[in-house]
């Protein structure tokens, strides 16, 4: 990501409708994993501006809330949000002592890491930093054959199938307590926008993360509308969404 990326993300993590529905999709499946009334240790691996920073602060119970990034432009936005509980280093590398934690998030990080098996040492690593009966939730963008130009300005290296997240979670040592896609009901959206464009050959040039235009802020709404429904439909414990842009594991430490 570039410099003007991170302060997209800083100013549109609070309200712009695909952070705010995604929190609520990931609060409808966590809330069941760590309900409240215990302290936990939480790490955001990959925190970027720290959007999500305070929010996981619900599942803490009065424990810490850790971010970690290797962006060091990344971790400014952070401290000018307020935190304080910062770390710069590679996910792939966690400077964090063995069973650290109660739960690890990693949204839409793993995707971005270059090297080949990178992605399945930065699983390793969230294994190793958990206590046993500790918690990862793992987000990652679906369907290489989805790729856009929003892949191509975040520098994204792979998209996922969910067989293929669980699979290596599971190969990591994860028992897989919850595996859905997420972003459904705007799924097909995607595929008319993405795959239009590709036949056409138009470009489809920078990334999706950026302010709407004026004219069509009216549209904020609608599309939060649309992931929040997924976040109700959730949240009975054995619903899954089948297909969708992103794809979710929850896995736990034996």
């Amino acid at each position: 990501m570039q410099a003007e990326d991170y302060e997209s993300l800083y100013a549109l993590e609070e309200s712009f409708w695909w952070f705010a529905g995604m929190r609520e999709i990931t609060a409808a499946l966590l809330d069941a994993v760590c309900p409240p009334g215990r302290a936990r240790l939480i790490l955001d691996a990959g925190c970027g501006t720290g959007g999500n920073l305070a929010w996981l602060e619900r599942y803490a119970g009065g424990g810490d809330v850790t971010g970690l990034d290797l962006s060091d432009d990344a971790l400014k936005f952070c401290r000018r949000r307020g935190h304080t509980r910062l770390a710069q280093a590679s996910v792939t590398e966690l400077p964090c002592a063995d069973a650290s934690f109660d739960l690890v998030t990693s949204f839409d990080v793993l995707g971005q890491l270059p090297d080949v098996g990178a992605d399945e040492q930065a699983i390793g690593e969230m294994r190793r930093v958990l206590r046993p009966g500790g918690v990862a939730f793992v987000r990652v963008p679906a369907y290489e054959w989805l790729r856009s130009g929003h892949d191509e300005a975040l520098g994204t290296a792979r998209r996922y199938t969910l067989n293929a997240l669980c699979g290596q979670m599971a190969r990591a040592g994860f028992r897989i307590r919850r595996a859905t896609h997420a972003n459904s009901l705007l799924l097909p959206l995607a595929i008319v926008r993405r795959l239009a464009l590709k036949r056409l050959g138009l470009a489809d040039r920078g990334s999706d993360v950026k302010p709407l235009a004026p004219r069509l802020q009216w549209l904020n709404g609608i599309l939060l509308a649309a992931l929040r429904r997924e976040a109700r439909w959730l949240r009975a414990p054995h619903h899954t969404l089948p297909a969708g842009l992103s794809a979710i594991c929850i896995g736990e430490k034996g």
